[in-house]
């Protein structure tokens, strides 16, 4: 019996890292859970334990560079390999002009957003250019954020444009190691995160007015990554929307 593939997802205890996660489980991944709630972590191992896959929770802090290194070290020493990485992990901040933002609160964003997929995906080349097939794949999730920015979300904006940058760079200085970089970037999927999409008056528009927006399940999400990952290595899904098919993105609302 072949081995099984491993991957590792970032934010992998809840909303659509967890999708994600038990998406690769059922597909037969070995799947590292990152994330900073080992309870939450945890409970998503169980969740999946009927599936043909398996899990090793790995509490972490991306926003932390040594919590990131003792991560993939862990990963390696476990499974000798690393065929996958979900860059997830995410975080906002509440709605603010520009001016007002402080600057601890944009180097928390900064720091989780883009710096920790940064370092993450360093220590995933070097796992991935060493093994044994050489090359893997790596996935970041950019977030429609990443196109079109929401009013007062300066901090969150820059940080998924960033990312697309770092998505681009890596496709391309990887190419020749057999390591595929992609991005998907979401739209409203249903996870406690947007939950104030649809409660009370919704969420704020560019108008200035509030809106209820639609979402979608966050188990399409997880497809859309399972699809992405199951290409081989001279084939990569470079950008990949995938959307609340209401919500107000296209066009003008």
């Amino acid at each position: 019996m072949a081995a099984k593939k491993v991957a590792l997802v970032t934010g992998a205890g809840t909303g659509v890292g967890r999708a994600v996660t038990l998406a690769l489980m059922r597909e037969g991944y070995a799947v590292v859970l990152a994330g900073r709630r080992k309870d939450m972590l945890e409970a998503v191992a169980k969740e999946g334990a009927q599936t043909p896959g398996e899990a090793l929770t790995a509490p972490t802090d991306v926003a932390d560079p040594a919590s990131i290194k003792a991560l993939f070290a862990k990963t390696k020493e476990h499974y000798g390999r690393l065929d996958l990485l979900f860059n997830n992990a995410g975080i906002g901040a509440p709605a603010m002009p520009i001016e007002e933002i402080p600057l601890d609160k944009w180097q928390a964003v900064v720091a989780t957003n883009f710096t920790g997929v940064f370092l993450c995906t360093q220590e995933a080349i070097k796992i991935m250019k060493a093994q044994n097939p050489r090359g893997g794949r790596i996935i970041n999730n950019g977030s429609i954020s990443a196109h079109t920015p929401r009013p007062g979300a300066a901090a969150y904006t820059a940080t998924k444009h960033a990312v697309t940058g770092l998505t681009k760079q890596t496709a391309l200085d990887c190419r020749g190691s057999d390591i595929c970089c992609g991005q998907i970037d979401i739209g409203n999927a249903a996870t406690p995160l947007t939950d104030r999409m649809v409660q009370g008056e919704g969420v704020l528009q560019p108008d200035g007015s509030k809106k209820i927006e639609a979402r979608m399940a966050a188990e399409d999400v997880g497809r859309a990554v399972v699809y992405m990952a199951s290409l081989p290595l001279d084939t990569n899904v470079l950008f990949m929307t995938v959307m609340a098919n209401l919500m107000p993105f296209v066009g003008r609302g």
